[in-house]
């Protein structure tokens, strides 16, 4: 009994420390395709094999119903401390590779996120590659702005050479 609420206690725990849960059914994949899971997501989760009424338990208990109807099967979960989109992209991506890994949903930002959900966040864009894209506007909008400053400047310049030259040539 002990042993178990000290498992109940470590689930909520992961749940409340996680940025994003993901649940899946890993029904068939061998132990060495479990550990390679594992190894691609580490970076960003940690994956972990669950008891499904222990889970439904510390994931209640943490504030979240929406896996009660999904915890069916041999389950597993990718607790998120990292990138949740680097993860769903991995998951994804394992998943088409090995198709017996099925992604049945997941919770992220407070909010229960269907297999669907989890399948457009996948396809967003990491963190990295739109700030990248923001430093990458910002850039053009300055060179934009300091082309603009500089524009009246070199031309009145210009129009002070051509005023110059032409009373030089009238002299």
């Amino acid at each position: 009994m002990a042993n178990k609420e000290a498992a109940v206690a470590e689930l909520k725990g992961h749940f409340e420390n996680s940025t994003a849960v993901l649940l899946t059914e890993y029904r068939g994949l061998t132990v060495a395709q479990l550990n390679e899971l594992r190894t691609s997501i580490s970076a960003d989760a940690t994956y972990a094999v669950v008891k499904n009424t222990l889970t439904k338990i510390a994931a209640n208990q943490a504030g979240i119903s929406s896996f009660d109807d999904e915890l069916v099967g041999p389950s597993g979960i990718a607790f998120v401390h990292g990138d949740p989109v680097t993860v769903a992209k991995s998951m994804r991506d394992f998943a088409k590779a090995n198709p017996l890994l099925v992604i049945k949903g997941g919770y992220f930002d407070g909010n229960p996120l269907t297999a669907e959900e989890v399948t457009k966040l996948a396809d967003l864009e990491t963190r990295e590659v739109l700030l990248a894209k923001l430093a990458g506007a910002f850039k053009a909008s300055l060179f934009g702005a300091a082309y603009l400053f500089n524009a009246p400047l070199s031309k009145a310049v210009r129009t002070v050479d051509a005023l110059r030259e032409k009373q030089e040539s009238a002299q």
